[in-house]
């Protein structure tokens, strides 16, 4: 009977949503805790295995419908939809309209190619991802029994795709809800909600029935969320913690229904609702596209009017003005992007452990230029070492690390301690073994917070030593001094020196000893008094192996590191500095001055500051944003709840795998290992994809404006088309395929050592000047065909014509996808690469194609030799120009210090 309820899966305890099977009728209250355990056939002990693989096989699997893959097909009809391809849809309608069959053929090729190559690369990077989420794949502690109901429950870790209702899982700080849940108990619970209400202020909740909140319409989302023993799938622990039993799972949850079945826990960025918010590449990438189809939409109306006006042609000039149109449009645009993202999402993945969630994110990597973070666990490791033992006097004692690495031992072994804490490990792992097994202990008064120290009690087995105990103590410095036999100017002096070692970043112990009478009776906090001072025991920050190299890394490429932390700032900086980051008094910031500042002066402080200590989250989240509104890339390495806003607030949030389920959900890029170095390898792929990107830009870009430039004035000054439609668009095609290459392309290293930003106005200035130059050089070719031919009018002529600058056009993009490669200068010290050879195949093409069989099935002839000589000359001053105009470029940029 339960079982049969169960199938229903409602919503929320009884509250139907949309999506339960009708059978589910839909209350108009809350239900009480006694009626949900009784309609999900379950109990405070969770279910048993038998029972969890029944519900789950019925019920299917906890995940949300839209996290499924998308077919191939559906991915090609998506790609429809790029306002590139629809654009050029739009021109293939109007050549069939005219009956250019031809370059409507061409033009639906081109399409179809497009489409194919891009829903095959997201294909291939929808599938590479999927099974990298598997890596990140949240979990949660539920209560299962085996098939004896006798058993009593025992909490593993399961998937979340594996929880049914019925399940009694647990929850704690950092966690995500991973369904709809009622609580059975709570201790201090608080939720963010933010996911479902918007509201980002933390929502109490407790397991209580309280009489006056039951009564909620079933229609009413604001009141069911309010209800404070109830949680939903989407929002996350913020603090406290809690047991609950889930009530339901999928697609009828809260979060799935209110979003149509839209974004579950574990895709983009976060738990956010909705689609994820566009990255500042697709930004850039949507800017330029806009710009470049109002162009290339206003040049066929101004063909149509040129031709008519002046050479009195209608609309016979319809298709040429079409192809004119098409040769300015990228049209391998989304291709390559696509391309070049999935290939460096998928080495950082297999190489680098580095899972990128989104492709774009990838670029946004490549453009960080601030990078935050915390200093424990990335700049250090999570525990600490011995630096140094000093005595009284300041100098170096070892004995007294031994007496303090006697107090650890023995406290831990008589005190019934599970383990040794972080301060006494480092102590143990320093000292020599074998002399703390030279005495036998006796007692041990564990630490205690208000006493601020600890202390073991020893018998040395030794002639003359039987009737005596030794009293060990090490703690706190002002603690363990108060209880020593020392004059007050000894004890202040003892007390500056400590104080002079923790300012510059250490943890500071004392250490002292008193000898006693052996006795029977229980040793108490009594007997610590009358001490001999031995000394101080200072401990640093173990460091992460790989940081010094790691941030030497990024320092090459150009990141700044800020340390964003609340530990002591003197802890901070001193870690710092022995990494070889230099922190200057005026470079650290602390909470309390940050209060005081605002936004304007925090930003100018920003720039300069290197530490920023005693940080709260909400501190983090502001200096994050502070920096991103100054005009930096930020991104921001957290892993713990307390860094979520920050983490929300950088342009790119990174997380390591083993970070809190609702951080590492939140985050755009999730690391195998909290490790600077696969950060610094992000950041070289994402370089190194953005720098393909946005070299195949500049040279598709500034090549095809200078030929349409070309075309508008050959049309206007020849009698005749300047090239038939069908030559436009194969030499177009040809050039789209060759520049192909650019995805597979090594940048130049200079190119790695920026930021890799796509600026819209610097590549329309870039364009345009390159362009011209293009431009120009096909007028001079213009006039080389004058001469070669000796003037056109004939229809041999204008065969060799349109022949003449057809190879002109393939061969000038040849030099240009090999000279605007923004960094290369010269032989580069190996083969040649995809771009060299596929240039070398364009240019054979241009040279080739003319006087082949297929030449005069386009309208091609073969041309006189004295051609070839005026072309080289032509081809060798625009060689000329193009690399003086590169190196004015280059210059410029770096003197501004950008990669654009």
């Amino acid at each position: 009977m339960a079982d049969t309820e169960v199938a229903g899966t409602p919503g929320i305890a009884g509250v139907a949503t949309a999506g339960t099977h009708p059978e589910s009728a839909a209350p108009t209250a809350v239900p009480t805790l006694l009626e949900v355990l009784r309609r999900l056939d379950s109990g405070p002990r969770g279910l048993t295995e038998a029972q969890a693989e029944e519900r789950l096989a019925r019920l299917g699997e906890n995940t949300v419908p839209a996290r499924r893959e998308a077919s191939w097909p559906r991915l090609f009809v998506r790609s429809l939809r790029d306002p590139f391809t629809a654009v050029l849809g739009c021109l293939g309608l109007v050549s069939a309209a005219v009956f250019a069959w031809g370059t409507a053929l061409v033009i639906l090729f081109l399409v179809v190619v497009s489409c194919a190559l891009r829903a095959s690369g997201e294909h291939r990077a929808d599938r590479s991802m999927a099974g990298l989420r598997e890596l990140v794949a949240t979990t949660a502690t539920v209560l299962r029994r085996a098939d004896d109901e006798d058993v009593a429950p025992a909490a593993r870790e399961v998937p979340v795709s594996e929880l049914v209702p019925g399940d009694v899982v647990r929850l704690g700080p950092g966690d995500l809800v991973p369904a709809d849940v009622r609580l059975l108990r709570a201790s201090g619970l608080t939720l963010h909600q933010a996911a479902l209400t918007g509201e980002s202020a933390p929502a109490g909740k407790n397991a209580a029935d309280v009489p006056e909140a039951l009564n909620v319409p079933t229609g009413s989302v604001g009141g069911l969320f309010e209800q404070p023993q109830l949680c939903f799938q989407g929002s996350s622990v913020a603090s406290g913690s809690a047991t609950a039993i889930v009530t339901a799972t999928g697609a009828h949850t809260r979060f799935a229904t209110a979003h149509g079945g839209g974004t579950g826990t574990g895709g983009g960025t976060g738990t956010g609702t909705g689609r994820p918010e566009a990255s500042a590449f697709d930004r850039s990438v949507q800017g330029i596209s806009w710009i470049l189809i109002r162009f290339m939409l206003l040049t066929p109306p101004l063909v149509l009017m040129a031709n008519a006006a002046l050479r009195g042609r209608g609309l016979e000039t319809l298709p040429f003005a079409v192809a004119v149109a098409v040769g300015l449009t990228p049209e391998m645009l989304p291709v390559l992007v696509t391309t070049c993202l999935a290939r460096g999402a998928s080495t950082l993945a297999r190489a680098h452990g580095v899972i990128v969630k989104r492709l774009p994110v990838l670029h946004d990597v490549g453009a960080v230029d601030v990078l935050c973070l915390d200093k424990t666990g990335t700049l250090t490791q999570d525990r600490p070492i011995v630096h140094r033992a000093l005595g009284p006097d300041g100098q170096d004692d070892p004995e007294v690390l031994h007496w303090a690495a006697v107090n650890a031992w023995w406290t831990l072994q008589l005190a019934d301690l599970p383990e040794p804490d972080a301060l006494d490990e480092a102590i143990l792992d320093a000292a020599d073994e074998d002399e703390l097994m030279a005495y036998d202990g006796t007692a041990a008064i564990p630490f205690d917070p208000a006493r601020r120290l600890a202390t073991a009690v020893i018998r040395t087995p030794a002639p003359g030593r039987l009737g005596v105990h030794t009293l060990v103590v090490k703690g706190d410095v002002e603690a363990v001094s108060e209880r020593c036999a020392l004059a007050e100017d000894e004890r202040i002096r003892l007390r500056g020196l400590a104080a002079r070692q923790a300012e510059s970043g250490l943890r500071v112990l004392a250490v002292a000893t008193a000898e006693r009478p052996a006795r029977t009776r229980p040793y108490t906090p009594a007997d610590e008094r009358g001490l001999t001072f031995r000394g101080l025991v200072t401990l640093r920050d173990a460091l992460a192996p790989t940081a010094a190299d790691a941030l030497n890394v990024l320092t090459d490429q150009g990141v700044t590191v800020k340390v964003l932390t609340g530990d002591h700032p003197g802890t901070a900086a001193r870690a710092c500095r022995d990494l070889g980051i230099p922190v200057a008094e005026d470079a650290l910031l602390t909470a309390d001055r940050i209060d005081g500042l605002t936004d304007a002066e925090l930003a100018a402080l920003a720039r300069r500051t290197t530490v920023f200590a005693r940080c709260t989250p909400e501190h983090k989240a502001r200096i994050t944003t502070v920096l991103r509104t100054a005009g930096h890339t930020v991104g921001f390495l957290g892993d713990g709840v307390n860094d979520l806003p920050a983490l929300r607030a950088a342009d790119v949030g990174i997380a390591p795998r083993d970070a809190a389920d609702v951080v590492r959900e939140g985050a755009d890029v999730v690391l195998a290992e909290k490790d600077l170095t696969s950060i610094a390898h992000a950041i070289g792929a994402g370089r190194h994809a953005g720098g393909n990107i946005a070299t195949y830009l500049r040279a598709t870009l500034s090549s095809n404006l200078g030929n349409v430039i070309a075309m508008l004035c050959a049309g206007l000054l020849l009698p005749f088309l300047p090239m038939l439609p069908a030559q436009v668009l194969l030499q177009n095609l040809c050039f789209d395929a060759a520049q192909l290459a650019f995805a597979y392309d090594r940048p130049d290293p200079s190119v790695l050592r920026r930021p890799t930003v796509l600026r819209p106005r610097d590549l329309l200035r870039f364009i345009t000047g390159f362009g011209v130059l293009n431009a120009v050089a096909d007028l001079a070719t213009f006039g080389a065909l004058a001469l070669a031919l000796h003037g056109p009018g004939t229809g041999d002529d204008e065969a060799a014509f349109h022949s003449g600058w057809f190879t002109e056009n393939l061969l000038t993009q040849a030099l240009v996808m090999l000279l605007l490669r923004i960094g290369r200068r010269g032989a580069e010290g190996r083969g040649p690469g995809p771009v060299a050879w596929a240039a070398a195949a364009l240019a054979a093409i241009g040279l080739l194609l003319p006087p082949s069989p297929l030449g005069p099935l386009l309208g091609l002839t073969p041309l006189p030799a004295v051609y070839y000589l005026l072309l080289a000359a032509v081809l060798a001053l625009y060689a000329v120009g193009l690399l003086a105009a590169r190196t004015r470029y280059e210059r410029r940029r770096a003197r501004r210090g950008t990669s654009w």
